[in-house]
């Protein structure tokens, strides 16, 4: 995602990541990996329960999940791929590009 940070920006969008760490913790992912888009400190799982994504191997974490959320709120495309697998930025930029 980091890769392409730039050309979902440029598709009118930006991209948010949710953690189930602890603030301190993300800050730390963020720094080691030189992240450059917001990511979100969720110790309680709430956006993570919201939004379906606990692991349901392990319910302290979330599975790898995308979603593209309208300025209104609405969820205009999702994936929740049963897999452990990311899904691919070009994949996500295809839909945005629907919109």
């Amino acid at each position: 995602m980091q890769d392409n940070y730039a050309k979902i920006q440029a598709a009118s969008a930006e991209l948010i990541a949710i953690s189930s760490d602890d603030a301190g913790d993300t800050k730390q992912t963020v720094q080691n990996h030189g992240l450059k888009f917001p990511v979100l400190a969720d110790k309680d799982r709430a956006a993570i329960t919201d939004y379906n994504v606990v692991d349901p191997g392990n319910n302290r974490i979330a599975r790898p999940a995308a979603y593209i959320v309208r300025k209104d709120g609405t969820i205009a495309w999702k994936s929740l791929d049963a897999k452990a697998a990311r899904v691919p930025t070009a994949q996500i930029l295809t839909e945005l590009g629907k919109l």
